[in-house]
């Protein structure tokens, strides 16, 4: 019966430990790619939203990237400040 106590509110508290993560969707990885050119993720989004809004809100450097596999080397990417 003990056990029964313990592992419930365990199991429950591990699943919706898993329904409320997601994955990245690679934002870090981008980032470690481009990390001579990009300073931050503003650079080619034009804000931060929830994670859903994310690609609907990219600047034109953002598009650039997108189009071009993402890949900055055809993109006009000011400098980092």
């Amino acid at each position: 019966m003990r056990a029964i106590k313990v592992a419930v509110p365990a199991a429950f508290l591990m699943v919706g430990f898993l329904l409320c993560t997601t994955s990245s969707y690679g934002t870090q990885e981008y980032m470690k790619k481009e990390k001579d050119k990009v300073k931050n993720c503003m650079t080619c989004h034009g804000k931060v939203e929830a994670k859903e809004n994310m690609p609907k809100n990219l600047t034109e450097v953002g598009k650039c990237y997108a189009a071009n596999d993402h890949s900055l080397a055809k993109c006009n990417v000011p400098a980092p400040k």
